[in-house]
């Protein structure tokens, strides 16, 4: 759909088929983040490679989403929202064909990076639903595309343990692959352009030298658990990082058309939402990487229910429902509270939520009922984030701004991985002739995840101004129009 003629009445795309369909396109994409999880165990048999080579799986992911996801966010800004999704999608169905054509562990991990890129549909699908949708449905909405990054990873870990359980494992990716071109005619069908540009030329040298920062940081933090954190590998990453952030930022604040508006991101009202954005993530994600490690613990650690992959990958499925239920919750606290407010019980509840985790590791409803606790505070947190940056920058640059939001969440989530994976090797017994972790790492990972929860509500709290309902704010921003396409950023 081209852009509209100034002047010309724009035909409003049907709400219900418009928001399902980014809705759905969040949560496969989600999916792929976890997807290989249950399967790291056999990927060294399968693939004939080191077990630090089949954690590349996962890793590549996350540093091909990193990369990728502010610098999309702003190529729709500047180029077309659809168009930029409609890659993406196409990203990931290649990634995912190469893989399940493949049991090379080099051809699989350079299908794995394909998908992670992928990750910036989330923050795109966010962009048009605020273009496109009346302003009456744009917080609800907005909060069920934010809250597809949780859906999605509590979806995929069981759904991926039945298919290693019970089919080959290639089909796995042949599924995604299906549903990438699926999502890919249902945005052709359903998703109009946006109207709403940014202009500019796009910026090559801030690009690179974000993506440099970016894999520099996050490599060290991921792999420094296995090179050593005083390694040379290690130390020189965390120099590189040191050395080329403070030249890139120099770049971004010279610049006409900077990647990143860093006088933007450096407002109180954003650079505290995306401080809060990282420490949420980090609280979030302790709970999907230790829950189904723990009740695959042999019983004879005394604590372990030595459940299945199958039962593990379950005991979130759960709060991926809770997530997908709670959304228009978050939604309506926004609309009626105030986002900040919305943010603020969020975290409190991810806090309990790992309280209920310390005192409940003997009982697998317990511990079901514990982590959809934690996944009902991410769902409310995940849902007022977006609606937090939406209203603290231009329209034009909301692809940007929610791209570098969801950026933040995931350097949580590493920072998470590597926390959640030295405690657990360094806490450890023999038991059986085996080591494991002990229960009291466990519970220090509760802890440690509970006090980012904890400071997630202490920069909530300080977020600048008095929080006020931001329903009739979007209408403002909007112009009465009912439609975010034809809002200026002027107007904003």
């Amino acid at each position: 759909m081209s852009a509209a003629i100034p002047g010309a009445p724009v035909p409003a795309p049907h709400p219900r088929p418009l928001v399902a369909v980014l809705a759905f396109c969040g949560v496969i994409v989600a999916v792929m983040q976890t997807l290989v999880v249950p399967l790291l165990p056999h990927v060294p048999a399968l693939t004939h490679s080191s077990p630090t080579a089949a954690s590349w799986l996962v890793t590549v992911t996350l540093l091909t989403g990193a990369v990728f996801t502010p610098v999309l966010g702003r190529a729709g800004d500047m180029y077309g929202k659809r168009a930029v999704l409609l890659i993406s999608l196409c990203v990931l169905v290649a990634g995912s064909v190469l893989c399940a054509v493949s049991s090379h562990i080099g051809m699989l991990i350079a299908g794995r990076a394909l998908q992670g890129a992928a990750l910036a549909v989330i923050p795109l699908g966010i962009s048009i639903m605020r273009d496109e949708l009346a302003p009456e449905r744009v917080l609800s909405s907005v909060a069920l595309m934010s809250s597809t990054l949780g859906i999605g990873a509590a979806i995929g870990l069981p759904v991926a343990a039945l298919v290693v359980e019970n089919a080959d494992w290639h089909t796995m990716f042949w599924v995604s692959a299906g549903l990438g071109l699926l999502d890919v005619v249902l945005v052709l069908r359903f998703v109009p352009e946006s109207a709403v540009r940014s202009h500019g030329r796009f910026d090559t040298l801030g690009t690179l030298g974000l993506s440099i920062a970016l894999v520099a940081l996050l490599l060290a933090v991921t792999q420094g658990g296995d090179w050593g954190w005083t390694s040379a590998p290690t130390l020189g990453l965390l120099a590189t990082a040191a050395v080329v952030a403070p030249l890139w930022g120099a770049h971004e604040l010279k610049s006409t058309d900077p990647l990143v508006d860093l006088r933007v991101s450096a407002r109180p009202a954003v650079l505290l939402t995306n401080i809060a954005a990282l420490l949420v993530g980090f609280a979030f994600y302790a709970n999907s990487l230790s829950t189904a490690q723990m009740v695959q613990e042999p019983t004879s650690t005394g604590y372990g229910l030595g459940a299945s992959i199958v039962v593990s990958g379950l005991c979130l499925l759960p709060g991926g429902l809770a997530m997908v239920a709670l959304s228009p919750v978050s939604a309506r606290i926004s609309a009626g509270y105030g986002p900040k407010v919305a943010l603020a019980l969020a975290s409190a509840i991810l806090a309990l939520g790992y309280g209920v985790r310390y005192g409940t590791s003997h009982s697998l409803w317990q511990i079901i009922a514990g982590a959809t606790v934690v996944a009902a505070g991410t769902a409310l947190a995940y849902s007022a984030l977006p609606a937090l940056v939406m209203r603290a920058v231009p329209a034009s640059e909301t692809g940007a701004a929610n791209g570098l939001n969801t950026l933040m969440r995931s350097v949580g989530q590493a920072c998470c991985s590597a926390v959640v994976a030295a405690v657990l090797a360094h806490m450890t017994f023999v038991v059986d002739g085996r080591t494991a972790p002990t229960l009291h790492a466990y519970q220090l990972v509760f802890l440690i995840a509970a006090g980012a929860a904890v400071l997630a509500l202490a920069v909530t709290l300080c977020l600048p101004g008095r929080d006020a309902p931001v329903a009739g704010a979007v209408a403002a921003v909007d112009g009465g129009t009912g439609r975010g396409a034809v809002r200026s950023e002027e107007n904003v």
